[in-house]
Formats: structure tokens, C-alpha cells, sequence
């Protein structure tokens, strides 16, 4: 058995043929066939449904999942010998949530991506409770999100603070209004956040320490979501200060400060402890806690 092999499965185990495996590899089809005949006679068993469109076997998925750990640790052994040279380099996955990627990742990336070309990123976006887990659980390298749980397996670091803030289109009725109370809130129709995130966690212990029930037309699993909602003036929202600079800017929103809400949230990145911390990720790492919270709350 060799890594070759075992990268043939995996191809033809998603292109589900032989001859686009062969493409992607630039083999020929009978050499496709032949390393997996040439796996299927060394573990003695079938590996592949060769009819089409072609499947793996029961036999072949068990296979399959082993061939992926294999090959995860190769790419791990070639990332770490890469990190011997002196240039910053490799493959960086970033979790946050959808309003934090539009707010402040543009200009980390654009900064970042011209300092150092060879380094890679991708972004995925998830509610804000979901960030922690992925990175404890390897889906993401490293997270950014509100800090407001404390993970003893994780690292965290504090990049700026952020506050929530009602919002309100312009024809609602308290758009005039430029201060209120969470008492206001009792009555109108407001558009939340889903319970599960932390946004909405926040909100939730206010409203039962003045023991208010909202009146919730609507939730939503995103920031962005909730404010195109409130846009076309479907109710009010609570949503991150930091967040609607743009709308307010634009006039799409009216934003009316809430005085139980004037409280400090810390935004920051996490990363598993003790992990394997690449050159890429020690670069980013390094150059995000450097960074002065103005680079990242400018609304410029």
C-alpha cells in the first residue's frame, strides 16, 4: 500500500469514476484500476461497486475513513517540515459569525493576504455559539466571536468591545426616539435572534430581570438576517452597535440606545490548547493581537 493509493480512493470515492479520478490524478483509467485492484489484493477484499455510478462497499467506506486519517497526518507531516523555512505559509480556517466576517474581516484579510501572499484562508460562517465548539472540535482553527463563555479548552485573546443597540427602520414609530428603556419594548414586535446564539442569550437575561415578556414576531439565525427584516419594518431588533454602522450610515436604519443594554461585550479569537500551531497560524495569531481595537471598529 502506498499514500498514491490511497489518494485514488479518496477521488474516486467523490467523483464516483474511475475516468474523472484518472483526470484529476492525470493517470490513465487502467492505472486508477490498477492501484485499487492493486489495494483490494493486498486487504483481500472488494473495495468498489464498479457499476455505475460508481460506489464504495461497506468494506470500502470502512477503508475509506482509516485512508482519510492517513492522509490528514501526511498532510500534517508536510505542513510542519514546510514550517522549517522562514516564510509564513499554509492553510488557515476561520470561524466566525456572518456580521463579524462583513464588519472586520475584510480589512484583516486584505491586510493580511498582502503582507503574506502564501498563506491561505478560509471563512466559514456559523451562529455565534457554534464558533467555540468548532474549534474545539478541529472544524476550525481558529474562531472569533463574543468571549462571553469561558472554555478551559480553549485560548482566547480580546481584540476589541462591542454593545448592543435597538434598532428601528425609519417609519417605525419610535424611529424619532433617540434614548428608551427596556420597559418600551414590552408591547412593540420585535425580530430576535435565535435562542441559541449569544446575542440572544444576553437579551433573554435582561428581559427576565425586569421580568418583561417581548412580544417575538420573528427569529432569525443572523445579525445580517435580523436587520434586513427591520429594514422592510417588519419589528425591532437588538442587534451589535459595531454591526449597523453601514445602515445607519445609509439611512436604512435608525439605531436608539437602550440604557439596561449599555454594557461592554468582548470580541476576540480562540484556538484549541496545546494544538500544533503552524506557521500560518502563529503569523495570524500574532499579527490580530497587535492589531490597535481601532482597526477593527473603525467604520471606515
Amino acid at each position: 500500500m502506498n499514500i498514491n493509493q490511497l489518494e485514488t480512493l479518496l477521488t474516486i470515492s467523490r467523483t464516483m469514476s474511475f475516468r474523472k479520478a484518472g483526470e484529476l490524478l492525470n493517470l490513465t483509467q487502467p492505472a486508477v484500476s490498477a492501484q485499487v485492484k492493486s489495494l483490494e489484493d493486498e486487504f483481500k477484499t472488494v473495495l468498489i461497486d464498479r457499476n455505475q455510478p460508481v460506489t464504495l462497499t461497506d468494506r470500502g467506506q470502512v477503508f475509506l475513513e482509516h485512508a482519510e486519517k492517513i492522509l490528514a497526518i501526511v498532510e500534517d507531516l508536510k505542513q510542519k517540515l514546510s514550517d522549517l523555512s522562514q516564510t509564513p505559509q499554509g492553510h488557515i480556517v476561520l470561524g466566525t459569525t456572518s456580521s463579524i466576517a462583513i464588519q472586520i474581516l475584510p480589512r484583516v484579510l486584505s491586510y493580511f493576504q498582502n503582507q503574506f501572499p502564501m498563506i491561505k484562508t478560509t471563512i466559514h460562517s456559523m451562529p455565534s455559539s457554534g464558533v467555540m465548539t468548532s474549534v474545539e472540535n478541529g472544524t476550525v482553527d481558529i474562531g472569533i466571536t463574543y468571549l462571553s463563555e469561558r472554555n478551559p479548552h480553549l485560548e482566547s485573546a480580546i481584540l476589541y468591545y462591542d454593545t448592543y443597540e435597538l434598532v428601528v427602520a425609519p417609519e417605525h414609530p419610535m424611529a424619532h426616539l433617540k434614548h428608551t428603556t427596556v420597559e418600551s419594548l414590552k408591547d412593540i414586535p420585535m425580530i430576535m435572534l435565535s435562542p441559541d446564539t449569544l446575542g440572544r442569550r444576553f437579551l433573554d437575561q435582561i428581559f427576565r430581570k425586569f421580568n418583561l415578556q417581548p412580544n417575538i414576531v420573528m427569529e432569525l439565525s443572523s445579525s445580517e438576517e435580523v436587520k434586513r427584516m427591520v429594514e422592510i419594518n417588519l419589528g425591532a431588533a437588538v442587534v451589535s452597535k459595531l454591526s449597523i454602522d453601514n445602515e445607519v450610515r445609509l439611512g436604512t436604519l435608525n439605531r436608539i440606545k437602550v440604557n439596561e443594554f449599555n454594557m461592554s461585550h468582548p470580541v476576540g479569537l480562540v484556538y484549541k490548547s496545546g494544538r500544533y500551531i503552524n506557521s500560518a497560524m502563529k503569523q495570524f495569531l500574532s499579527d490580530l493581537k497587535g492589531m490597535p481595537e481601532d482597526q477593527f471598529i473603525s467604520s471606515e
